[in-house]
């Protein structure tokens, strides 16, 4: 019996700027969970900052896979985020059905894009490959711009509460059993943000919203997807860990927001971990 939860993360690595690896790391240790880093790239700093040195690290992947094939290693989840080429879509496809195993959690954070707009670095093959990889996935958490590219749908800065649980639906017939859809703004609704998800096994979709701030920090999505999958591997309910991951991210932009602070950085993490200890609240998730 294995003392703790194991996770393979495959992820980028910033230096500086809190985002994927320096992110996922703290929040999935914190809640219990060994990590086991599958490194896609290294990165001088997150994306935000220009002129970053950027270091393709696909070869490398292929070697570490290998060894950890002959290592004979088991992960409890497979946690997949940035993917930087077409290349490293297919080797993580192969990774998941390499290791999949009965009882295991496969999480896809299909990142693409953005604020209505695919990442700079990305072009329609990512996007068709994406499509490919999250059938492998047993929950995947796109923005609400993953979403439209993801179902060839025009990309908007806000939905009406029908459309968006037509989305959700329609992934889920892609693949995955859960789709968590995040960054949703509503029509009709000012002033929060909404993270609609639904469960197909148990035929149920719910809602989360927040009060929403006028700041964008890089790393929020890695650590929403982070929070999700740590608290499904320590036994939450699915709205119980939705729960955790939009309160959490509230928390940390509102402890963040008030400084004098370059936003590149993230939110300030270190101040706010112990929160992720805290036991379940009243909940304020909805079902639709």
């Amino acid at each position: 019996m294995k003392p703790v939860k194991q996770v393979a993360a495959i992820h980028d690595l910033s230096g500086y700027g809190r985002s994927s690896l320096t992110v996922v790391i703290p929040v999935l240790s914190t809640m219990g969970c060994n990590v086991c880093p599958l490194p896609t790239a290294v990165l001088s700093a997150n994306s935000c900052f220009p002129g970053f040195h950027f270091v393709d690290l696909t070869d490398a992947m292929v070697e570490i896979i290998a060894h950890w094939k002959n290592l004979k290693c088991d992960f409890d989840a497979i946690y997949s985020g940035f993917l930087g080429s077409p290349r490293q879509i297919g080797i993580v496809a192969d990774f998941i059905d390499s290791f999949r195993r009965p009882g295991q959690l496969v999480v896809i954070d299909p990142v693409l894009g953005d604020s209505g707009k695919l990442y700079k670095t990305f072009d329609e093959t990512m996007v068709v490959k994406m499509r490919e990889l999250i059938q492998h996935a047993d929950l995947i958490t796109p923005n609400l711009t993953e979403a439209a590219l993801l179902l060839d749908k025009p990309c908007k800065e806000e939905i009406e509460l029908s459309e968006v649980k037509e989305w959700v639906t329609a992934l889920a017939e892609r693949g995955p059993k859960t789709v968590i859809i995040t960054s949703v703004k509503l029509k009709d609704v000012q002033g929060q943000t909404s993270v609609i998800a639904w469960n197909s096994i148990g035929k149920r979709m719910w809602k989360v919203s927040c009060e929403y701030l006028p700041a964008e920090y890089p790393g929020t999505g890695d650590t929403f997807a982070s929070i999700v999958t740590g608290a499904l591997l320590q036994g939450d309910s699915l709205p119980i860990a939705l729960d955790r991951a939009v309160q959490f991210i509230s928390l940390g932009v509102r402890a963040t927001f008030g400084y004098d602070y370059d936003v590149r950085q993230g939110i300030v993490l270190e101040r706010i971990l112990p929160a992720l200890h805290a036991p379940a609240q009243i909940s304020s998730y909805e079902i639709l």
